[in-house]
């Protein structure tokens, strides 16, 4: 608990933040009232006990944590805005460097509060208020976050929500395993509030995704029945209870809830996690499920009146107390210091001294004898606590440096059992030890799993094989912890590799880089573009030879006429010479169909005639059926009288190229 609840009213951190009043407090912090004096903002600042803030493994991990929750971005979480650590020259010395943490302001109350006003609540109000923690714990635990204590001091309801109702968000992501990192709470504090800790936060101190599903499986429980499923006068109980008993259904404190809902509850508080959903997701999508078929809408949550905090006139930090939230009838009632043992509490009182009366004397023997009886079961009571909670942990040894054997006989002196993982490094050589998790100077159970780090050294560039594809070669690059790029204005032309696919990377396969550096991703473009060869004037048929050669395919396109080419000779093509396509197009050939004007002079009329009609030419002034048609000529027999026609000129002159079906005429003696 912080011990700075007078002094830091008016404090203004990191010269930034003003505090101006307590909202509330816990075993390991203080939330107070602030503001945020650059952007004038109003804040929520809970500044961590000063015992923190000398411990380099809680500082490392604090900032840490600090980073990961507030890259949570979701409308039920509670905004994690700055961390920071202030330092105050003129405070005591164990007050100088406060550790803080700087959220969003919710104005309301919390869960805790609503359900001390209202006890059980109404079925839609519960299942709306779980859905939204749900989706909360959802979204961290996609983003690799768990909270670790999930309870109903954390969830906040504030004003501002659906419906004229309350927001409700969830506060103090990775805090708790922030304080885990410390060597001087680990031993000697629960970390987490026993009414809502999942068995194995109990029995081996793990936490992980289906803790929060055990831990929501509880506060569901409570929001249903008012109360949470155990309670009793020690902390030990109650975790002895978790580890030992199954949840009871809530429909044995409340009957009127559906079968479905003790269905739910109780497998979400499996004792074995591999029992419960897998995560929040998962919980958050069977409670939905359930909710449409028994046909339960969602409504606004009403936004409680928080308490006034209390302050007491004076704070103590006792070594040999635990900070438990111990739960009673009424429900958790906060943090409290409660003694290891109990041998100093309830012991009776000493005998009277010899001269009191006579029955006094003669009780004496046998109080004598329950006393030596109370004593040694309160010893043994006081034992049995050191050992549950503290005296079975011990200290994970620092391994950085060691190979993976040096590592392992370290961790089994320390009576933990080694597990190994593998990670990229770019300092670390291959096969020496990073880190363990939990970190070295942590507390854990003897015989807890401890996992050791070992270097995988430096990333190598994947095997990227010519041909493989864009998003093959992506993912390689990925899974080596690299970058890939891809600019296509590297890519290339190529022959041999399909256009899309993968050419080369560079740096080459097998080279050992940063993690994080980049590859470059050349792809093939298919094959480069060539020029149409110039095929006008050519045969038809040596056209499409030639233009087969060059890799393309030639097709008849059509026919045209050109004074400059003779008939069955190309004209042009389409594309057009020397146009730069891709192999394999298709080529359209135009063939000229110009008609060469024979020679008729000196010829019959009649073989004239038929020398035109040949070449696909008619005479001028005649008709298709070869009669005079009046304007030329003399005559269309070729005999006139008794003598014979003969052609002595024409027009156009032999050799002249015309268009096919063109007219000629004729000059003709007699």
């Amino acid at each position: 608990m912080t011990r700075t609840d007078d002094t830091l009213v008016g404090a203004l951190l990191d010269r930034r933040y003003r505090v101006d009043g307590l909202l509330a407090r816990g075993g390991m912090s203080s939330v107070y009232r602030g503001l945020d004096t650059r952007l004038d903002r109003p804040v929520a600042i809970k500044i961590m006990d000063s015992r923190f803030a000398d411990d380099r493994s809680f500082v490392e991990r604090f900032e840490r944590e600090a980073r990961s929750a507030a890259k949570l971005h979701h409308p039920h979480v509670v905004a994690v805005h700055d961390q920071g650590f202030d330092l105050s020259p003129g405070a005591p010395a164990d007050q100088q460097r406060r550790a803080f943490l700087v959220m969003e302001l919710v104005d309301g109350g919390t869960l805790r509060d609503l359900l001390d006003q209202r006890g059980a609540l109404a079925l839609p109000l519960a299942l709306t208020i779980a859905e939204n923690v749900l989706s909360a714990l959802g979204a961290a635990h996609d983003a690799g976050l768990v909270h670790r204590d999930v309870k109903p001091e954390n969830v906040l309801i504030g004003r501002g929500g659906a419906a004229g109702g309350g927001v409700v968000k969830v506060g103090d992501f990775g805090l708790v395993r922030a304080v885990a990192a410390t060597g001087n709470t680990t031993g000697s504090v629960i970390l987490g509030t026993v009414a809502y800790l999942s068995p194995e936060q109990v029995t081996t101190g793990s936490a992980g995704e289906a803790g929060d599903v055990y831990s929501a499986g509880v506060l569901l429980y409570e929001m249903l029945t008012g109360q949470v499923p155990y309670t009793a006068d020690t902390p030990i109980s109650v975790a002895y209870r978790h580890v030992n008993d199954d949840v009871p259904p809530p429909s044995a404190s409340r009957a009127d809830l559906p079968p479905a809902l003790d269905e739910l509850v109780q497998r979400a508080t499996r004792r074995d996690p591999e029992a419960r959903p897998a995560n929040a997701g998962a919980f958050l999508a069977e409670l939905r499920r359930i909710r449409e078929d028994l046909g339960i809408v969602t409504t606004a949550v009403p936004v409680p009146a928080p308490p006034e905090p209390e302050i007491p006139d004076a704070e103590r930090t006792v070594p040999s107390l635990q900070a438990v939230t111990v739960p009673t009838a009424g429900g958790p009632t906060g943090t409290q210091a409660l003694p290891r043992s109990s041998s100093a509490q309830g012991a009776p009182e000493p005998a009277p001294e010899d001269g009191a009366d006579g029955p006094s004397r003669r009780r004496g023997p046998w109080l004598a004898l329950w006393l030596v009886v109370a004593l040694l079961f309160v010893g043994g009571v006081g034992a049995g606590g050191w050992w549950f909670l503290s005296g079975r942990y011990v200290d994970v040894p620092d391994i950085a440096g060691m190979d993976r054997q040096q590592a392992a006989e370290a961790l089994r002196q320390a009576e933990l059992t080694p597990t190994f993982g593998e990670e990229r490094h770019n300092t670390v050589p291959a096969g020496t030890s990073i880190r363990t998790d939990p970190p070295a100077g942590a507390r854990a159970l003897q015989g807890a799993q401890v996992t050791v780090m070992v270097s995988l050294g430096k990333p190598v560039v994947p095997d990227i094989q010519s041909g493989m594809s864009l998003e093959q070669a992506r993912q390689a690059v990925e899974q080596a912890q690299l970058n890939p790029k891809h600019d296509e204005s590297t890519d290339q032309y190529s022959t041999d590799v399909e256009e899309g696919s993968v050419i080369s990377v560079t740096p080459q396969p097998g080279t050992q880089v940063n993690i994080g550096a980049d590859v470059t991703i050349v792809v093939s473009k298919g094959p480069e573009p060539t020029p149409v060869p110039s095929v006008a004037g050519m045969p038809r048929d040596q056209a499409f030879t030639t233009l087969q050669q060059a890799g393309f395919e030639p097709y008849d396109a059509g026919e045209e006429f050109s004074a400059d080419v003779a008939g069955g000779h190309v004209v042009r093509t389409d594309p057009a010479a020397e146009e730069t396509v891709e192999q394999g197009q298709r080529i359209g050939v135009y063939v000229s169909n110009a008609v060469d004007v024979p020679d008729v002079k000196g010829r019959p009329l009649p073989d004239a005639r038929q020398l035109l009609s040949d070449a696909g030419l008619r005479v001028a002034g005649e008709s298709d059926d070869g009669g005079d048609g009046g304007d030329g000529g003399d005559g269309g027999g070729g005999w006139d009288g008794d003598r014979f026609v003969f052609v002595v000129g024409q027009s156009p002159e032999p050799g002249t190229r015309v268009e096919k079906g063109s007219e000629v005429a004729l000059n003709t003696l007699p």
